[in-house]
This record gives structure tokens, sequence and C-alpha cells, in this order.
């Protein structure tokens, strides 16, 4: 994920933090793959564990690294002449820094309330992946103050940089609006409208996991899919889409299949 200041500069935001969405689908998809060709269907619990804890870094790391984003595009449209002072390199390393620390603080705080539990009842995971909701419940202990803990911390993190970046695009939202000419407020709501679709596809599945008291197997299946598979697929499509080369490239491989299949 790659954004360009006012100034035609690449942010040293998006630089530090390129990997973090890369690696977040790398936590279940192996495994995954592994199952629907036919191999053995269990995960060692140290395996399970290493799956919750990289996956909340991860993605805990994701929700910061959003934020930090919708912030820098805030300040690159509604300050751009400023843009060089306000983000600068000391600011960029401080908050690249600060989302993994704060992804690693959180994943690490989610992991040792799960796994501090004696597990030794049934071992059967009911989803394709270890996660919290589907490894808490397998616990031969009260779990409830974990639970409360866990789930708290996971919704404080989630509506706390949703609401941050939602208030970040408001504000960008109505820079945008003042500005004069169309050609301008067009490349502005392009620039910003990549991320924020991005920005959906991520906080919609986790919203529907984690902020609802409880849901059915099935669905939460379905949505992990959705949040592990199909939004991590779309991402380059859609970042790549802005790229005026790449939309001519793809205008004309259509262009060649419709004349083929008409022929």
């Amino acid at each position: 994920m790659w954004l360009s200041s006012s100034n035609g500069k690449t942010s040293a935001i998006s630089r530090g933090n390129y990997y973090s969405p890369r690696f977040f689908p790398s936590v279940s998809s192996p495994k995954m793959m592994l199952y629907l060709m036919g191999h053995s269907h269990t995960i060692s619990y140290q395996g399970c564990a290493c799956q919750v804890f990289f996956y909340h870094v991860l993605g805990g790391t994701e929700c910061f690294l959003y934020t930090v984003m919708a912030y820098d595009r805030f300040v690159a449209i509604c300050h751009p002449l400023r843009y060089d002072v306000i983000v600068n390199h000391r600011v960029c390393t401080c908050l690249t820094v600060g989302t993994w620390l704060g992804g690693c603080l959180h994943g690490s705080i989610l992991i040792f309330l799960t796994f501090t539990l004696p597990y030794c009842g049934p071992n059967e995971v009911d989803n394709f992946f270890c996660d919290i909701p589907v490894v808490l419940p397998l616990a031969c202990a009260d779990t409830s103050l974990a639970q409360t803990v866990t789930f708290t911390n996971m919704d404080v993190v989630t509506v706390a940089c949703f609401f941050l970046i939602l208030t970040s695009y408001c504000l960008i939202g109505f820079s945008i609006l003042k500005i004069s000419s169309s050609e301008g407020r067009c490349r502005a709501f392009s620039t910003c409208g990549a991320q924020l679709l991005s920005i959906l596809l991520f906080y919609g599945p986790v919203m529907l996991i984690y902020l609802q008291p409880a849901s059915s197997p099935w669905l939460g299946s379905v949505i992990q899919v959705l949040n592990n598979i199909v939004t991590p697929s779309l991402n380059p499509l859609i970042y790549t889409l802005r790229n005026k080369d790449v939309k001519l490239a793809l205008r004309k491989v259509l262009t060649q299949m419709v004349y083929t299949s008409a022929a």
C-alpha cells in the first residue's frame, strides 16, 4: 500500500508498514490450503498458539496502520504546504514503530490470557484455523475473565481506530468539498478512494466477528474466509487500478477478449 504525499513523494509511513498487510493472510492461508489438499486436519498446541499470536499481532498492526495512513492522508490533503514539516522523518519513525509495538502488545495480551488457561477437554477447533472465539470454549476452567478482558481489548482497539479513521476522512471530505475545480476534487477523491475501500473491506469482517456477542460457527467461518482470503486478494487490484498504465493494459486485454469472442 503505497501513498503519495502532496509533493509527489512516497509516504515514509506506508514504506515502513508495507509488509504488515502482506504477512497477515499468511498466518492462516498455508494451513488452510493443506486442509483443502486433503492433508491432516490436525495442528499442534504450539502451532495453534502461534497462529493466534501472529494473527492478532498483524491484525492489530494493520488496524493501527490504517489509522496512521488516514492521518497521513488528512495532513496531505488538508495541510499540503505543511506536510513535510508535520510528517517529518522523526514523526514517520515514531508512527511506524508505534504501529508494530501496538500490534505486538495487543497480541501478547491476548495470547497470555488465552493460553495460560488449562486445556484438558475436547480438542476440536470449530474453524479452519485457531482464533480466540473458537479456542476459549475448549478450556476446562472459568473463562469469563479471559473472555471479558480479551473481547474488551479487541473492541477498544477496533472501535478506537475506526473512530479516528472516520474522523480523519470526515475532515478530508469537508476539505475536498471546498476545492473549487472539479478536476481537483476528483483527484483528491481518487487518492483516498482506494484506501477507504480497503479499510471498509478490512473492518467489516472484523466488526462482524468480534463486536457481536455470539455468532454461528458457519457464519464465523464464512466471514473469516472473507477476511483472510478475499480481502487480501482484492487489495492489489484495488490499489493497482489507480495506476493509468495498469488501467490502459487492462482495457487492452478486455478489448482483445471481446474481439476474440465476437470472432
